[in-house]
């Protein structure tokens, strides 16, 4: 994958989570109803983070020895950034579990 494609992935996935968390904050439904919603949504975004990071794992042979360092350190990055993002998600999901037992 090019530098350019997991740059755009990754902005993609930032902006839906950013997305998420603001639309909690202007919902107009149910706070209960708000909270499913989103936890699902954040339990598909984890799905599709996990997919990209084994993705970028086994991919990571395909890449052509001329830019076999190049491309390394781009899936090394983008590998970093889908688990700091996979984090994020894990713990809203565990905020939001946490108030639903209030």
């Amino acid at each position: 994958m090019s530098k350019k494609i997991l740059n755009t992935l990754l902005a993609f996935i930032s902006g839906a989570a950013t997305g998420a968390a603001f639309g909690v904050l202007y919902a107009p439904d149910k706070g209960r109803e708000t909270r499913d919603r989103l936890t699902y949504q954040l339990y598909r975004y984890r799905d599709m983070l996990n997919d990209l990071t084994d993705s970028l794992r086994d991919g990571k042979e395909d890449v052509p020895s001329t830019a076999k360092s190049e491309g390394q350190r781009v899936i090394k990055d983008a590998k970093d950034k889908a688990e700091k993002l996979l984090g994020d998600v894990d713990s809203l999901i565990h905020q939001i579990n946490r108030q639903r037992e209030v």
